[in-house]
Order: structure tokens, then C-alpha cells, then sequence
């Protein structure tokens, strides 16, 4: 059968019960139970997305370790991958993407390993990218990526697989975005309403497209509404201490960007310390 005749599949577990916890293991495979990551455990719901690990998709090796440091990061940056929207939603595409990100990453741009800690296919996949993030998150710290230029020290970057200049992204992919983004809320304590940003909310970028860009004022509202139903009280916005530095200064968006798969926008600068 043709891959293009699958349809999508919402990755994860349905909302049946509030477990509490906020680890994954290898595979797939959500663990409940109280966790221990440092202060009172997070409550989540048994819809916590299921990510594979890099063992899972194959993962080359990096050729160094990622730096993993005790900062919590303050914003969650929302990318596209600037390629195909592919009509294939199965796990296996879902592996291959990140082959093919992280190939690019290492071979063409000469990186260490994959840039962004996560990254989420059109089926609604969601992978581990960088080494040592899913441990680095669950321990409420932060791998040091590479996906959005002088600021990749306080952020957590979400590739989504395809091209959303004019493009709907599947509901697959959104669900999937939605609850990721809400376990990244909890774990790291950040209010959806201020934390959840585009790309070009800090670089001179199109990404994450215009589409995606637009929608992500009812991305915020989505994680927002998932974490009050299971009961989450986080901080209201404008009540964290973020550092100036830390805040987007929303460039001016290019009108003329260069178009090459896997291309989207600055990723390293002078301010950054991995690759």
C-alpha cells in the first residue's frame, strides 16, 4: 500500500486518567508515579505525549556530548523544518525526519549532533533531537541546543515537520504541539501565555511560517485550557523575573529568504556556546 494512503495518528495516550509524573523512558513508554524533580510533584494527564527516544529513530552518535546546564529555560520556541509536507504520517517517516535532521545538522552545518531538543512529524510523531534532552527535562534542566541564534541558552526548540508559509499543519501535529508544549510548562513552571514563541520572535526569520506563526495565539490558549483542566497553577505572565536579554525583540520579518530544505532562519550566533 502507498504510504500517502495512511492516515494521521495522534501520537500519545488518550485523556483517561491524572497521573502524577513527568518521565519518559525509551520507547515511548510514559511512566507515572511520583517523580522527584526537586519541589512538589507535577500532576499530568495520561494524555502526556509519548516521545521516542533517539534509540528509537536511530540516532547517530554525537560526536560530543550536549552541555547540560541547572537553568531552567524560559521560552519555548515553535520551528518549522522547511521541508516537504509530506503526506506519509507514519512513525517510520516520523524516524527517517530525524535522520534527516540531524544529518543535515552534523554534515552540512557541522554541528555536534541535532540542533532543537524536539521535533514533532506531520503524523504526530514527537522525538527526542539533541542528546541528553529528555533526561536534561525531566531533571527540570536544560540542554543547550542549537535552533535560534544568540538565545538558544534559555530556549527550548519544537521542529515541526514541514513548510507552513501558507500551509494548515495536519491536526496531528498540533495535538501533538499542544501537549508537548504543556509538559514543557509544567516541568519548567512557565506561564503558555508569554512562553510559547516563534522563531522569528527572535531572529530575522520567516520561521515557523507564516500559517504556523499565526496560529500560535490559539496554541497558547490550547495548552493553557489542557493545563487547567488537569488543575496546573503556573505563573501568571508578568510575574517570572526573565531577563531583558531573554525577551524577543521581534525583528523584521526577511522578505527574501534564502529557500533550502532543512533551512530556517539564524540558529548560532556570537552569544552562543554549542553547535
Amino acid at each position: 500500500m502507498a504510504t500517502h494512503e495512511q492516515r494521521p495518528v495522534k501520537a500519545g495516550l488518550s485523556r483517561r486518567n491524572v497521573f502524577r509524573g513527568a518521565a519518559v523512558a525509551a520507547g515511548g513508554v510514559l511512566l507515572g508515579g511520583a517523580v522527584d524533580l526537586g519541589g512538589a510533584p507535577v500532576v499530568l494527564a495520561a494524555g502526556t505525549p509519548v516521545i521516542y527516544a533517539r534509540a528509537d529513530w536511530k540516532a547517530r552518535k554525537a560526536t560530543q556530548s550536549s552541555q547540560v546546564v541547572s537553568t531552567m529555560p524560559d521560552h519555548i520556541v515553535v520551528h518549522h523544518t522547511a521541508t516537504a509536507n509530506a503526506t506519509n504520517y507514519s512513525k517510520e517517516h516520523a524516524f527517517s525526519l530525524s535522520r534527516g535532521i540531524q544529518n543535515h545538522h552534523m554534515n552540512s552545518n557541522g554541528w555536534n549532533d541535532t540542533g532543537q531538543q524536539l521535533t514533532i512529524s506531520r503524523g504526530g510523531h514527537i522525538m527526542e533531537g539533541r542528546n541528553r534532552s529528555i533526561d536534561a527535562i525531566v531533571q527540570r534542566r536544560h540542554v543547550i541546543g542549537a535552533h535560534v541564534a544568540n538565545h538558544n541558552s534559555h530556549t527550548v526548540g519544537i521542529e515541526n515537520e514541514g513548510t507552513y508559509t501558507s500551509a494548515t499543519p495536519p491536526g496531528a501535529l498540533m495535538d501533538s504541539l499542544v501537549e508537548t508544549c504543556a509538559w514543557l510548562c509544567v516541568v519548567y513552571r512557565l506561564d503558555p501565555k508569554r512562553a510559547i514563541v516563534g522563531h522569528r520572535d527572535f531572529n530575522a526569520t520567516s520561521c515557523p511560517g507564516d500559517k504556523l506563526y499565526s496560529m500560535l495565539p490559539k496554541l497558547r490558549t490550547d495548552v493553557a485550557a489542557l493545563l487547567d483542566r488537569l488543575k496546573t497553577t503556573l505563573p501568571q505572565a508578568g510575574t517570572e523575573q526573565v531577563p531583558d536579554a531573554n525577551c524577543p525583540d521581534f525583528p523584521d520579518v526577511p522578505q527574501n529568504e534564502r529557500a533550502m530544505e532543512f533551512y530556517h532562519g539564524p540558529t548560532v550566533g556570537s552569544r552562543d556556546t554549542a553547535g
